[in-house]
């Protein structure tokens, strides 16, 4: 979905876990699916832990758990790992998240997810423990986001981190364009650029 991104305030979804890979974040099976609707892949977001064999919601997820709500994943450690899948992007991004933070991106996810208008913030191992126990402890504990800053803050510690990000990606991100909308806005600087090389 495309959506202007500025700054973000929300509580986090914890998921204090290390190598979570594509297939778990949206099982192969649903590769085959000819939809690209976002509720679709949101719905069936990291489906084998959040569903029993039975379909029934696994109690003991914490997508399922009413504690921990909010637009911010907050992940382990190498999130996005495994094949390149942009479905991964689609589900998480439909699922509503417009966040995820970790302390390492898989480099084709992490682009994927940028794709995707879901920011990717990557933290120190540090920073990420302390937002873990601070979810931990309260799970209605905030986050701040503040993309044309690139920070991120604990509120309830007030501690705050930079992150890095392509300064293309950025540009996309805070004005709502993917890459065909940025190559239309721009349509009149590559024909002007095309009538000087005739």
């Amino acid at each position: 979905m495309k959506q202007k991104f500025d700054i973000i305030t929300s509580t986090c979804v914890p998921l204090p876990l290390e190598n979570v890979d594509t297939d778990q974040i949206i099982p192969a099976r649903f590769l085959k699916a000819t939809t690209r609707e976002e509720q679709f892949f949101g719905d069936n977001l990291f489906r084998d832990w959040r569903y029993q064999a039975d379909g029934t919601p696994n109690p003991d997820f914490v997508l399922n758990n009413p504690k921990y709500s909010g637009c911010i994943l907050v992940a382990g450690k190498n999130f996005g790992s495994g094949s390149s899948r942009e479905h991964a992007a689609w589900a998480i991004a439909g699922y509503g998240f417009r966040v995820v933070i970790s302390s390492f991106f898989a480099d084709i996810h992490k682009n994927n997810e940028l794709n995707n208008f879901v920011l990717p913030v990557q933290v120190s191992e540090d920073f990420l423990a302390e937002l873990f126990q601070s979810i931990q402890k309260n799970p209605e504990t905030q986050v701040k986001v503040d993309l044309p800053n690139q920070t991120v803050t604990n509120l309830s510690t007030g501690h705050s981190e930079s992150f890095e990000i392509n300064s293309y990606k950025k540009h996309c991100l805070i004005n709502g364009l993917d890459d065909i909308d940025f190559l239309v806005q721009n349509q009149d600087k590559t024909i002007a650029w095309e009538q000087q090389r005739k």
